[in-house]
């Protein structure tokens, strides 16, 4: 489970929520809409949508006492949910429009997930523009490149 702990101790846990805690704490950077706006509630309604239609999903995947025929259904299930953001995002840049929020860098990591566990994006053309727009972000390539050096360590 995600979580972050504060300074003061309050431990904030949920992805959803800790990327918009994230985003409040930098407005300037325009990653999540202002709160008490329609386009938050728009952010928080994909926000949901991928912690509970795809994060949720990828989890019997991940246990390996998970009985294949399951796997097999959450990975439909899976690609139809892809399916419909894939449909989303063809009529825009990201989730929420032409801006970058927190949703998209959620959605991104859902994205390499799919990809570590071999799911075709052939009929996605919209979440693969997605996948390389946002890893060509200076810093999803650093995090990316820094995560490769601990690897190796």
């Amino acid at each position: 489970m995600p979580a972050l702990e504060l300074d003061d101790g309050t431990v904030l846990t949920e992805g959803a929520v800790i990327v918009q805690y994230l985003a409040d704490l930098a407005p300037a950077a325009g990653l999540a809409p202002p709160n008490g706006t329609l386009a938050r509630y728009q952010l928080q309604s994909w926000l949901n949508f991928i912690t509970t239609e795809l994060h949720k999903s990828f989890s019997p995947l991940f246990n390996p006492k998970t009985p294949d025929e399951y796997k097999t259904m959450m990975r439909e299930k899976l690609v139809e949910r892809f399916s419909y953001v894939d449909q989303q995002l063809a009529k825009r840049s990201f989730l929420t429009g032409e801006t970058f929020s927190v949703a998209d860098a959620y959605l991104y990591v859902m994205l390499r997930w799919a990809q570590a566990m071999s799911f075709d994006f052939g009929p996605w053309p919209a979440l693969r523009r997605l996948l390389e727009h946002v890893g060509n972000r200076p810093a999803v390539a650093a995090a990316l490149d820094a995560e490769k050096l601990r690897k190796v360590a």
